[in-house]
């Protein structure tokens, strides 16, 4: 039985919508997959978005040697992806910002926070949130996100759009639409699966060039350690619990890294501290910082208040509750 959410479009009308957005086998996940967007539009939503973020959470690092370094381990990973994912226009910034957080955007833009960052040890470790992001663009969440708005939501005149092209929406009609599923930095959040998948996705691509997926469960425990911090309702309502995403690392740990995982290799700790603790501990304080009074004012105030003071969430930052934004803007994009 279709589920109740589908029963304001008929089976007609979603064959049709199926047909025109088209369908095709996912390089990097092998999953069939409808496309809403094509790559040209995610690529050019990406970059109209990109700026408006860097602004909300602190404007990039202004370390160019430690960008620079973060850049080259981006693109290292992002040059072994699957299909035609190594050329797309990846680019990879550090945000002034104390907050816990990671996310891409689709088409290539990738963003982590210096607070992030600092809370690691070792280079495996940053390599597998860079992955993990890498990841949700790959397996294109967003367009995912943004096709099941199309059917579940209602959303007409996106509707609409791809029954006009016929082979795609024009991004001028959809844009608009996405934006309003959020807000002032509109994230779309994605499913639990969505997570899981783009772990699994990071901790490939990490492997890939010579990182210790270990990393990648390390990171779990940073997050575990910070989920006893003032802002941890946000991140367990939007993504599965670090337990749940060890548990799947663990699995593949023991069984497709089973000899990367025994190694003693492939963590750089030396080169790590000397590249970017060493330079994140010289620098000025961040320009976006974290008070834990603003997230007690998102518990006592009124929804419409919530929307407006929410604080962002721990890693990563495009698969939070769209009802935290303030809905006034005009960007889409994909989160760790």
């Amino acid at each position: 039985m279709l589920p109740l959410v589908f029963a304001s479009l008929s089976s007609a009308a979603i064959l049709t919508l199926a047909t025109l957005s088209g369908c095709e086998t996912n390089a990097a996940t092998g999953r069939s997959q409808y496309s809403a967007l094509s790559p040209e539009q995610e690529v050019q939503l990406g970059k109209e978005a990109a700026p408006q973020i860097i602004q909300e959470h602190g404007g990039s690092l202004a370390d160019p040697a430690l960008n620079s370094f973060v850049t080259a381990i981006g693109a290292k990973m992002a040059a072994t992806t699957e299909g035609s994912n190594p050329q797309l226009p990846w680019n990879f910034t550090i945000l002034n910002s104390d907050i816990l957080n990671a996310f891409a955007l689709p088409g290539g833009e990738v963003f982590i926070s210096r607070g992030l960052m600092q809370r690691m040890t070792n280079e495996a470790q940053l390599a597998g949130v860079i992955g993990h992001e890498i990841g949700h663009v790959t397996a294109r969440h967003t367009n995912d996100r943004i096709w099941k708005s199309t059917l579940v939501g209602g959303i007409a005149s996106i509707g609409s759009s791809i029954l006009t092209e016929g082979v795609g929406p024009d991004l001028g009609q959809i844009a608009p639409q996405v934006v309003q599923m959020g807000g002032e930095t509109v994230v779309l959040r994605f499913s639990r699966e969505d997570e899981l998948e783009a772990d699994k996705l990071g901790m490939r691509y990490m492997a890939n060039v010579g990182y210790n997926p270990t990393g990648q469960r390390q990171v779990m425990q940073i997050l575990e350690a910070a989920a006893g911090e003032p802002n941890q309702s946000e991140w367990f309502s939007t993504h599965p619990y670090p337990k749940t995403r060890i548990e799947q690392i663990d699995q593949l740990l023991s069984t497709t890294y089973a000899s990367q995982h025994k190694s003693e290799d492939g963590y750089f700790e030396d080169r790590f501290k000397a590249n970017v603790l060493k330079r994140l501990t010289a620098l000025p304080p961040a320009a976006h910082p974290f008070h834990a009074s603003d997230y007690r004012t998102t518990l006592v105030a009124s929804p419409r208040e919530r929307s407006l003071f929410a604080p962002p969430q721990l890693w990563c930052a495009h698969c939070r509750d769209n009802s935290t934004f303030n809905a006034m803007s005009v960007r889409a994009f994909a989160p760790y």
